[in-house]
């Protein structure tokens, strides 16, 4: 596939001006307010308007050009706005993830010699203020709780919009993305406006978006999945975009928002399909879906309840799918498509195609990246939407490189005959058992996680004879199964999975058994990543006292409170 090419006309900023001038009455964002407010809605014109006040006033604090500005807030219209307004002004934004606690903050903050910060709707602002040091001011967005310096607001009212519409060049610095990070001190992943061109430019080129499309933003505009995949293509393409307000009106705001575009990450396809399942014993549905006409109508009848009857494209990614959930959404008549990215790649290294996807695999190189794989089998990438590098970590980044200029993923993989990538695991992932033989953990989850009543897995069993998984089970699962009669049915048919996904594995593979706990691994618990990554070193850290003990009951399911 012929890599993109760009011409200024394509950078985010021009794309801007373009529907400021062509759709200028047309809508752009749509904020829910909550509390049973009115929904603001927000043309292209009104949405550059303050956008170019919000400039005009960045621009006359006289920071020397490229100084820069977080963004601290849940997905808003604001936070787009504000990273318009950041451009513009001739800065570079920073993105931070609305769930971090303070000590988490601090460091990107001062790693970047952040000047001031946007601070907009949070859910445990207190958490999180005390990261923000003293010396740096604050500007409060709509829907901020917090005490802040400024208020949007008040800046829109007293500041006259910028006339001019400036423009940078396409590789100049507009933004550092700070890796979630499963471990250690995150590392600032510098894009400049060719990263949002090249990437956009691809999707639109394999997704035909148009004006037309519809998204709903709710994954975390400070990762790099969603400034690409709904930032960037919104502004490249001049769709509509739409906001979640809470998750508990979370299928409402998908209703109102009817996507044609849809990315989600496999703990959110898991947990609607168990929404569905809760409702509809599978054996129920299946039979249902099984009868002709009737079959259509259920089908149709769920998605429009999920709000995903308008869907032309399902995007999955972030970690693998288990191929049973795939198969059942196929089954639904939504075919998700897998892709795989990560923040040194602007998110779109390669992506499943219509018509030619294989299920286990992430797809093909896209129109703006190159795959290959080292004789190791590690996955090498390049291509014109990749990082320019680490913010002031010229070590890391030549760590991460080959001589040759390719990114080193870190990940595993194999390519098929027409080019397909499939991920086999971490390099670092990887274990030895007791017995001197070599475990990836990824592949044998992704069988496990088929299971639909629990909702997330672990593999483990470093210097123990054979691995072993711990499980999650949804909210609220875990209180009903105290009752004996409950406990022993889910038991057994956990053992049963358990037998299945194990005679699918390599001897020394096989899992000794799944222990099964209480606790929600959340972000706010410190066990997942902002991207419901989890943290392999937290989890294991955690549990690691109880291994022994569980392995010497010889069951294969252990309740952690037995």
């Amino acid at each position: 596939m012929t890599l993109t090419t760009i011409t200024d006309a394509d950078l985010p900023l021009q794309r801007a001006y373009r529907w400021e001038k062509e759709r200028a009455s047309q809508v752009f964002l749509t904020q829910p307010m909550g509390r049973g407010q009115p929904l603001r809605e927000y043309t292209w014109a009104q949405t550059m308007d303050e956008a170019r006040r919000v400039a005009a006033w960045l621009k006359a604090q006289g920071w020397e050009p490229g100084s820069r500005v977080a963004i601290m807030s849940k997905n808003t219209a604001w936070w787009m706005m504000a990273d318009l307004a950041i451009w513009m002004a001739g800065y570079v934004s920073v993105p931070i993830y609305p769930n971090l606690v303070a000590e988490s903050v601090i460091p990107i903050l001062e790693h970047s010699d952040t000047r001031i910060v946007f601070v907009g709707k949070l859910d445990d602002w207190k958490a999180m203020m005390p990261g923000i040091p003293p010396g740096i001011p604050t500007i409060g967005t709509p829907l901020c709780e917090a005490p802040t310096t400024y208020h949007w607001d008040q800046i829109v009212a007293s500041t006259e919009p910028m006339k001019e519409s400036p423009t940078f060049a396409s590789d100049a610095m507009a933004t550092i993305i700070y890796t979630s990070g499963t471990t250690g001190m995150p590392k600032g992943a510098v894009h400049g406006f060719d990263s949002f061109a090249h990437s956009a430019k691809a999707l639109v080129q394999v997704l035909n978006s148009t004006p037309e499309d519809r998204a709903l933003s709710y994954l975390p505009l400070a990762h790099v999945a969603e400034r690409c995949l709904i930032e960037g293509q919104a502004l490249y393409a001049g769709f509509h975009l739409y906001f979640a307000d809470s998750l508990d009106t979370f299928v409402a705001d998908l209703q109102r928002a009817r996507p044609t575009f849809f990315f989600s990450v496999p703990r959110l396809w898991v947990k609607f399909q168990q929404g569905v399942l809760a409702k509809m014993p599978p054996k129920k549905l299946n039979r249902l879906m099984s009868i002709p006409i009737l079959g259509g109508i259920v089908r149709k009848k769920i998605l429009t309840q999920l709000g995903l009857q308008h869907v032309r494209f399902a995007g999955t990614g972030a970690a693998p799918l288990p191929p049973e959930v795939m198969l059942w959404y196929r089954n639904l008549g939504l075919d998700l498509l897998e892709g795989y990215g990560m923040t040194e790649q602007f998110a779109y290294a390669t992506s499943s195609m219509p018509g030619r996807s294989r299920i286990g695999y992430v797809g093909e190189a896209t129109p703006c990246c190159e795959v290959k794989l080292s004789e190791e089998g590690e996955i090498l990438t390049r291509g014109p939407a990749h990082m320019k590098g680490y913010f002031k970590e010229p070590g890391k980044t030549a760590e991460t490189m080959t001589d040759d200029g390719w990114l080193k993923t870190g990940d595993l993989g194999v390519i098929d005959e027409i080019g397909r990538l499939r991920i086999i695991g971490r390099a670092k992932e990887q274990f030895k058992t007791s017995k001197g033989k070599y475990v990836a953990p990824a592949p044998i989850e992704g069988k496990l996680a088929a299971f639909t009543k629990i909702e997330s897995c672990l593999v483990s069993g470093v210097a123990f004879p054979q691995p072993f998984a711990l499980a999650m089970l949804p909210l609220g699962a875990w209180d009903p199964l105290k009752e004996p009669a409950a406990r022993k049915a889910f038991t057994e048919e956990l053992n049963a999975h358990l037998k299945a996904v194990n005679e699918q594995l390599d001897p020394h593979e096989r899992l000794d058994f799944v222990a099964v706990v209480p606790e929600q691994w959340t972000v706010e618990s410190g066990f997942v990543t902002p991207t419901l990554k989890i943290k392999r070193n937290v989890v294991e850290k955690f549990y690691g006292d109880q291994f022994a003990t569980w392995a010497k009951r010889r069951q294969t399911v252990v309740w952690h409170d037995a």
